[in-house]
């Protein structure tokens, strides 16, 4: 037998089960003609949310601008309407020549990642996380420290446990807030001890806001750029999640803080940016009317609205189960629910997602897919209706009672 094509070991330690077997496996089902409700992906278009017709109106306007390549950080209209969304939350001292708008933040992610590591360095990421984040650190040359986001401390960081994984090759920290997969919002005085933290050990913060319109219950979203101008700081966002467009594939990149000491990065992902030419124009054109125009998702995440209610579904299906516990999600589009200690041992995460699939055709994220040391969790997006949710929980119980 001929020798396989080996792929790079670069991938070794590159997971993304979110879309990995369980999602292929769903896609077996669905060609044998199941109907699988799918909540492994947080994807709005897929549950009836529209993007603001306001925003489709700007590209279609723009149609005839968007067929050259324009320049590689973005169009100008793009980056300024950024600039100007975090003057009004107090981040100053940012020009549009510190944005970058990318392919989603996906992309962003992997160019500043490449363009700040050398082979060895270290980043701090939390646990649980969004995968792509350790995996854009192990594709880039990398190491991954994990440090502790637990549920017995709400999700939140511990900043003892942060601390002991400082290295001198610590190069940067990874901040999700709001938290995906947990939903958790960081209080002030959390942040201001990763700000302290990053600018007495001279790490890049690297703040993943995508959900940051996206809270409940009076959480308060604190942007990470506004709480000290002494690290340098890059707080990335996009188009995606509150806006609800996904396909666009728009996010952008924001340089702040001790841009001094940034300059040289700040060039290293111009040049990278360079290289792919630029982001896909159409969808840049729809930037300034989003961040400038009415904010819908205010509505969605109020008692009443829709976000607001599904999640209120989810709370209380699981406050009535006796095989199931959760942490309120005070943000994002999720619920990281937990299994209860009678199935430790016999019925971990991955058993239950593959059962779930396999007899009941409900499709969640094991919870060890976000890189947790612990095997008692899974992920649910929170977008159906409460129908749709509803069914999903009867379909849970059932499965949980078969194995209690």
């Amino acid at each position: 037998m001929e020798q396989q094509i080996r792929t790079s070991e670069t991938l070794k330690d590159v997971r993304y089960e979110i879309r990995g077997q369980l999602a292929n496996r769903a896609l077996e089902l669905e060609k044998r003609g199941y109907e699988i409700i799918s909540l492994n992906i947080g994807n709005p278009g897929l549950f009836g949310f529209r993007t603001p017709e306001t925003m489709r109106l700007a590209m279609i306007e723009n149609l005839g601008q968007a067929e050259p390549y324009c320049h590689q950080k973005g169009i100008f209209p793009a980056r300024e309407a950024v600039v100007m969304q975090q003057q009004s939350r107090g981040i100053l001292g940012v020009s549009a020549e510190e944005v970058f708008i990318g392919n989603g933040v996906s992309e962003l992610i992997d160019l500043s990642l490449r363009a700040l590591l050398n082979p060895g360095d270290e980043v701090l990421v939390p646990s649980p996380d969004y995968p792509l984040w350790s995996a854009a650190v192990a594709l880039n040359g990398g190491v991954t420290r994990h440090y502790a986001c637990s549920p017995d401390n709400g999700f939140v960081p511990d900043m003892g446990d942060l601390e002991k994984l400082l290295t001198p090759n610590t190069k940067a920290i990874v901040v999700i807030n709001p938290n995906n997969p947990s939903g958790a919002v960081y209080d002030r005085e959390t942040l201001t001890a990763i700000a302290e933290l990053a600018e007495r050990h001279r790490l890049v913060v690297m703040s993943d806001e995508i959900y940051d319109q996206m809270t409940y219950d009076g959480a308060e979203f604190i942007p990470m750029a506004t709480l000290g101008d002494g690290y340098v700081c890059l707080t990335f966002s996009g188009l995606s999640k509150v806006y609800r467009a996904c396909g666009y594939r728009v996010g952008w990149c924001v340089f702040s803080g001790d841009l001094d000491r940034a300059a040289e990065y700040i060039h290293g992902m111009e040049l990278l940016s360079a290289l792919r030419l630029c982001s896909n124009v159409p969808g840049q054109w729809a930037v300034q009317t989003a961040l400038g125009g009415f904010q819908s998702i205010v509505d969605l995440v109020q008692p009443g609205g829709r976000l607001y209610q599904s999640r209120q579904v989810v709370i209380d299906r699981v406050r009535d189960s006796k095989f199931l516990t959760v942490q309120l999600p005070m943000g994002a589009m999720y619920a990281f629910v937990q299994l209860h200690p009678r199935f430790d041992g016999r019925f971990d995460d991955q058993a239950f997602a593959l059962d779930l699939l396999e007899n009941h055709h409900v499709l969640v994220a094991p919870g060890s897919s976000f890189n947790t040391p612990y095997t008692n969790h899974f992920r649910i997006t929170t977008l159906p209706d409460t129908e749709t949710l509803n069914n999903v929980f009867d379909r849970i119980e059932a499965c949980l009672e078969q194995h209690a």
